[in-house]
């Protein structure tokens, strides 16, 4: 059997994120003193100690503020705020200020305006008016960083450094003519020669060979389909290209300062653009934005699988959730209010599965700008409020739970997320539309979570002997080395439960030739010979008095024991489901997505002949354990009306009451148990 260990910590040797407010458990927000006359900046800071933030994000979009013109500098009312935050014992992360430039700088400079898929350059007016490829912006950004570190680089305010802001969430994909200049030498660097890039995208395909670098340009919207390996590059330049921009500023950043460096990821259910496992590695410190979206069937859900996620992208160890949201937010279209205890809940959810630091975007309520409906700690109406009130108690469980800092969520399955998957399984001209990335994912957390097994959500390319159970969900592209690496993980006594429309491309976006499902099918024991989707809402019935949606595939075993089989349907007496022993593990495969308990039951089949002891579930109720070497933390997080009772010994983490035997978690409300290990 597998030895289950801690996952490896990061090897970069930065500071805790302790050292931020040189307390614990971090507690802080995003403050935009610019917006405010400066009488109110004074009664801000005595509000923040009350409540008991500890860290601001300033600067975050600085640029006209600080450097109104060309060549115009203006500090000053900076260097109060830093001055003031000092004075009140609050520290700062720092932005470069890089986030949306200046109007001066659009109004000069019209050609670094982003460039959309259809040729129409868009205006400024909102924010990251900018495309990242442009020289003309990068030189500009690395100046005004530059301004910024050489001014507070030695301030004692200064906890952290925030490189721009939620890089790529508007201009992620620029087509304009300097990217088309940066496209062309991304991909000069990537294949080595023209005909390199011709075999990769296979441009035999409609006529479509290069003769020339200038005649490649960014994939635009075209009459067809678009080829699908161009497409593909495209979007890992894309991502490459922002991480570019952050690369160059931490560069200004750190041959001045040694505080550590970071940037706001969004692991969130709506931005895919940006491949965040090629990022983490330069990072100082893990940061994601998260807001519940309330056009997702299961907001809560898709909580759960990002902090997972954020989690696996900091390799196990705690990360800082940079931006979240009091209440309402304002980019949906409808913006819900948080009900009665649901802050402290999601918080509580983050925590649980590795933050150590909770901030907020944003201090006060904005009175104007775009984002003036979006909630913050001081609401509109003032201190004298429900939501006010909600904050405080915030702030105290939060200074409460000071011990859980440091502590790690350790967990015996896993599953394996690829953001090229991603990309690759929803660029155009596929099989069905119905099939989503990032459904499959969800649906494979949330079964594992039903079933009560934790889990941690790590790339393809990641260590898997650290686990016992392996879910694969829709890796749509595989590189051979990944795939390798899973059979051994099986070889040597895992279990992997792999599904449909995994192992079908290379990283080219190539078919694997010989049969579905291509880079797993000798692992698993089966050839796929057709695809056969279902249609929309679509069921199929299974054998075993199960059903199935979304797909279906016309496969037989070749020597894979059937677990299930179709009943009806496009591949009615086929096998559905598949089993096979491989080494000391066992091989799953299922061709259909099974609902909903159905999934949970056969992972928890699956986990439990892998040796893993699940936390018993409940619907509605999360159960998540955290622990070091001394203490472990065991997180119930009660998102029903009704009460619900757990095992447990030893002290409540918030209250310092002693608990023995049996606890109630009351109906919308939140434990955490400490026991000592």
């Amino acid at each position: 059997m597998l030895a289950v260990d801690h996952l490896a910590p990061r090897t970069r040797e930065d500071a805790p994120l302790s050292s931020l407010t040189r307390e614990g458990l971090v507690f802080g927000c995003d403050y935009n003193p610019e917006q405010w006359d400066r009488d109110v900046w004074d009664e801000d800071m005595r509000l923040m100690r009350e409540a008991g933030v500890g860290l601001v994000a300033v600067n975050i979009f600085g640029w006209s503020w600080i450097n109104p013109d060309r060549g115009v500098w203006t500090f000053d009312e900076l260097d109060e705020v830093m001055d003031l935050a000092h004075a009140h014992g609050i520290r700062v992360n720092l932005g470069t200020a890089t986030a949306s430039p200046a109007p001066w700088v659009t109004a000069r400079h019209p050609e670094i305006l982003p460039v959309t898929e259809d040729g129409t350059r868009r205006f400024p007016g909102g924010r990251q008016a900018y495309c990242p490829s442009s020289p003309i912006f990068r030189g500009y950004a690395a100046e005004l960083s530059r301004r910024v570190v050489e001014r507070y680089a030695d301030h004692p305010a200064l906890a952290m450094w925030h490189v721009s802001n939620e890089l790529g969430c508007h201009n992620a994909l620029c087509y304009c003519d300097a990217s088309a200049v940066a496209f062309r030498a991304w991909l000069e660097a990537r294949y080595g020669s023209l005909a390199a890039v011709n075999a990769a995208w296979g441009t035999s395909f409609w006529s479509q060979r290069y003769s020339a670098w200038d005649q490649i340009l960014p994939p635009m919207a075209a009459l067809s389909l678009r080829n699908p390996g161009q497409l593909l590059d495209f979007q890992r330049f894309s991502s490459d290209q922002q991480l570019e921009l952050y690369r160059a500023e931490a560069a200004v950043i750190r041959a001045r300062s040694s505080a550590p460096v970071t940037t706001n990821f969004m692991v969130t259910a709506h931005i895919r653009a940006l491949d965040y496992f090629s990022w983490a590695g330069e990072m100082d410190v893990i940061a994601n934005d998260h807001y519940l979206d309330r056009r997702l069937p299961d907001p809560l859900a898709e909580l759960s699988f990002a902090a997972d996620l954020t989690r696996g992208l900091a390799a196990g160890t705690p990360w800082l959730l940079m931006e979240t949201s009091t209440g309402a937010v304002n980019w949906q279209p409808h913006n819900l209010a948080k009900g009665r205890g649901e802050l402290l809940r999601n918080v509580v959810s983050h925590v649980a599965r590795g933050a150590d630091g909770i901030c907020f975007f944003q201090w006060r309520a904005s009175a104007q700008g775009a984002e003036k409906f979006h909630s913050a700690l001081l609401p509109h109406a003032g201190t004298d409020t429900a939501q006010w009130r909600s904050v405080i108690e915030l702030g105290r469980t939060l200074r409460a739970l000071q011990p859980v800092a440091g502590s790690t969520v350790v967990s015996d399955a896993a599953v394996l997320f690829d953001w090229e998957s991603w990309w690759a399984l929803e660029n155009e001209g596929r099989p069905s539309e119905d099939v989503r990335y990032l459904d499959q994912v969800h649906a494979a957390h949330a079964a594992l979570a039903a079933a009560g097994v934790s889990t941690d959500v790590i790339s393809a390319g990641a260590d898997l002997s650290a686990y016992r159970l392996v879910v694969v969900p829709a890796l749509h592209l595989v590189r051979d080395a990944d795939a390798e690496r899973i059979a051994r993980f099986v070889e040597a006594g895992g279990t992997a439960v792999i599904t449909f429309a995994s192992g079908i491309v290379d990283e080219r976006d190539r078919v694997r030739l010989g049969g579905y499902p291509g880079a797993f099918r000798d692992l698993l024991g089966i050839v796929s010979e057709e695809f056969a989707p279902l249609g929309p809402a679509q069921t199929v019935a299974l054998d075993d008095g199960t059903t199935g949606s979304i797909w279906s595939e016309r496969l037989r075993a070749v020597d894979a024991e059937v677990d299930a089989r179709f009943v009806d349907g496009p591949a009615a007496g086929l096998p559905a489901r598949t089993r096979r022993r491989v080494g000391a593990g066992t091989a799953w495969y299922l061709a259909t997505l099974p609902a909903a308990e159905a999934y949970r039951d056969l992972l928890s089949t699956a986990a439990e002949a892998a040796g893993i002891r699940p936390i018993p579930a409940r619907p509605g109720v999360e159960v998540v354990r955290r622990a070091d070497a001394e203490r472990a933390f065991t997180f119930v997080v009660n998102h029903t009306t009704e009460a619900v009772e757990i095992a447990a010994h030893g002290r409540d983490a918030i209250t310092g009451e002693p608990v023995e035997g049996v606890v109630a978690v009351a109906g919308g409300a939140v434990r955490i148990i400490e026991e000592t290990l």
